[in-house]
């Protein structure tokens, strides 16, 4: 089985917000390759496989969009696991979520959240901030380079 490429990470357990996701992404030429995990646990598999990630055959994802109520684990949970880890800590992640809570926002920004996002209820103004979150993650801002990690081994 060949691993997929991908350009964003969409984590995301809602049928209707991944098809709404991806049509607009697609819309907008904004992302060829989208990956998407409908749990947390389906996207730390993808983000740190079982064999090491030095190893994978495809990159990390450019971007990840996140929401936080998943089954198995948790969008919090992920989120601490990418940014603990110096592979992943600087693929940005966007918080897509329909969490109004105070606490969810100040925990996500606290664990290294690049944004949060209140997802809109209502359809055209989630497919405008779709647009507007892959405009300015994927074109606008300016990631720093990737260097693939090397691990030196100490001497003692």
């Amino acid at each position: 089985m060949t691993e997929p490429i991908a350009e964003i990470l969409l984590v995301e357990d809602n049928e209707e917000d991944v098809e709404l996701t991806m049509h607009t992404l697609r819309r907008e030429k904004l992302a060829n390759r989208i990956q998407v995990a409908r749990d947390g646990e389906e996207a730390l598999d993808f983000l740190f496989p079982e064999d090491d990630l030095a190893q994978r055959s495809c990159p990390l994802p450019k971007l990840v969009l996140l929401d936080l109520k998943l089954p198995k684990i948790d969008g919090m949970e992920v989120l601490r696991r990418m940014k603990s880890d110096p592979r992943t800590r600087n693929i940005p992640v966007v918080i897509m979520t329909s969490s109004k809570e105070e606490r969810d926002l100040v925990a996500g920004y606290n664990l290294g959240a690049n944004s949060y996002i209140q997802k809109p209820v209502d359809f055209d103004q989630f497919r405008e901030t779709v647009k507007t979150v892959g405009l300015y993650w994927l074109l606008i801002n300016q990631p720093p380079v990737r260097k693939p990690m090397t691990y030196i081994a100490s001497r003692g």
